[in-house]
């Protein structure tokens, strides 16, 4: 745990007990701070209690006695409109910030010199962090890894000069951590996502940028045009930029051609590393994250040698391009992770032979976008609430079923794909949508895939 004492002695509400709102709470506590918390859900509330936290109503609660509201990022804080407790706390006068943002300011006085490397884009963010952590740790530093990819921030170890702290962070967090400033920031791309919270994508990206705006050194993708526009404003902010890129050689910076990645200085290249052979970096997707890590670790002191033993021993993130079994030439695939098409589209064009199970909540314009990766699939199987949706779009372009289920798409999947006679056939989920209609979470819907897989007879290890 890191104690939060910035707030010692003080009132501090907090909303939304799941897991990062109940690790905030109990770090301030421990920090001498007075929480009290409170939750829509009784569930939340008594999971609190339990743990010898204060739990009130804060819509009953004087307002004026907080120092500040510490909100859960899942919570809206402007769009489609600020929630009830964030409307009581700016009427109040009282501050609205999150997790992340305590860390912050608890790292600043305590150990301002700790490494603290934050890591955020729409996709590729999770793999990016856990590819970072994996360096570092292979490296033999102490190493903690949370933030949006798992374990809240402040369940974690405090900030030291010998710790470095990894974390991913989601625009709903940056949201709420106006004072961000890590020693390392990463941007990799900005693309439609979570409208419904932001509004537009200009504010989308706005928020985005402020995770690199106060970094030391900012690793920024330029391959799209908003990320393009906020490197450069970086630049002419003094910020000291590492741009990376997969679509062009740079100058400066780190870029992919193909499997290869260069780092280049002031016109001079040098081929860093090679993906080769290396199954959790497969795609144009990886390349770019794998820059994103070598800059990381360049500008954290990492070595050439430490960088590409990390990369060749990292074994990949669960839920994203995850090989699951063979069964025979078929490769099973779960990539549950790919809430949106665009991070769909980076699944599809790393293989052939695709035998795609897509579905659940569709996400605003649903698969229209990845039309151009459509030759590779040989049939797709539709699952979930967006059936109906991306059948009308894939009728007449690709052989479809309405499988309803994960069980029954991997069962009719690896059928059709054994029966094929194609020489590597891939079993791909893939969903291009959010996981709500039918489970809690992107995890849940993979492990279900997983469980399906290795149900099946014959099936072996990849």
């Amino acid at each position: 745990m890191t104690p939060i004492t910035i707030f010692a002695g003080q009132r501090v509400a907090v909303f939304g007990l799941g897991g990062s709102g109940l690790a905030t709470a109990l770090a301030l506590k421990a920090g001498g701070a007075d929480p009290v918390v409170w939750d829509d859900n009784a569930g939340g509330v008594a999971k609190a209690q339990g743990s010898g936290l204060t739990a009130q109503p804060l819509a009953e609660a004087d307002w004026h006695g907080f120092a500040a509201l510490v909100l859960s990022p899942g919570v809206p804080l402007t769009h489609p409109e600020p929630h009830w407790s964030v409307a009581l706390a700016r009427a109040a006068g009282v501050e609205v910030i999150g997790d992340i943002e305590l860390f912050v300011r608890q790292r600043r006085i305590e150990a301002p010199e700790a490494p603290f490397i934050a890591i955020t884009g729409t996709n590729g963010k999770s793999t990016t962090t856990a590819l970072i952590a994996h360096l570092f740790a292979h490296a033999g530093r102490d190493v903690q890894l949370g933030g949006n990819i798992g374990t809240a921030i402040l369940s974690l170890e405090p900030p030291s000069p010998a710790r470095v702290h990894v974390i991913e962070c989601s625009s709903f967090q940056i949201d709420l951590a106006p004072s961000l400033d890590p020693s390392i920031g990463v941007l990799l791309n900005v693309t439609e996502d979570h409208l419904d919270r932001h509004g537009t994508i200009e504010a989308y990206a706005a928020i985005k940028a402020r995770l690199v705006a106060k970094a030391q050194t900012a690793v920024v993708g330029v391959d799209d045009a908003h990320c393009a526009a906020i490197a450069d404003a970086l630049q002419r902010d003094g910020v000291r930029i590492v741009p990376i890129s997969v679509l062009r050689p740079l100058d400066d910076g780190l870029f992919a051609d193909g499997e290869a990645l260069y780092l280049a200085q002031s016109g001079a290249r040098h081929l860093f590393a090679s993906l080769v052979g290396i199954g959790s970096l497969r795609g144009a997707h990886n390349a770019q994250n794998a820059c994103a890590a070598i800059a990381a670790g360049l500008a954290g002191g990492l070595t050439e040698a430490e960088i590409i033993a990390g990369l060749h021993s990292f074994p990949g993130l669960a839920h994203r391009m995850e090989q699951v079994g063979r069964l025979g030439p078929i490769l099973f695939v779960n990539d549950s992770k790919a809430t949106n098409a665009d991070a769909a589209a980076k699944a599809l064009s790393s293989y052939d032979e695709i035998f795609w199970i897509a579905g659940g909540k569709a996400k605003t314009g649903g698969i229209a976008s990845l039309e151009g990766y459509f030759p590779r699939i040989e049939r797709a199987y539709l699952i979930g609430a967006a059936t109906e949706e991306f059948a009308a779009t894939l009728e007449g372009k690709v052989p479809f079923v309405r499988a309803g289920t994960i069980e029954k798409a991997v069962e009719l999947a690896a059928f059709d794909a054994g029966a094929s006679g194609l020489a590597a056939p891939v079993v791909l989920l893939s969903p291009a949508c959010a996981s709500f209609d039918q489970f809690r979470n992107f995890e849940e819907r993979g492990t279900a895939f997983s469980v399906a897989v290795k149900g099946l007879p014959g099936i072996g290890p990849v």
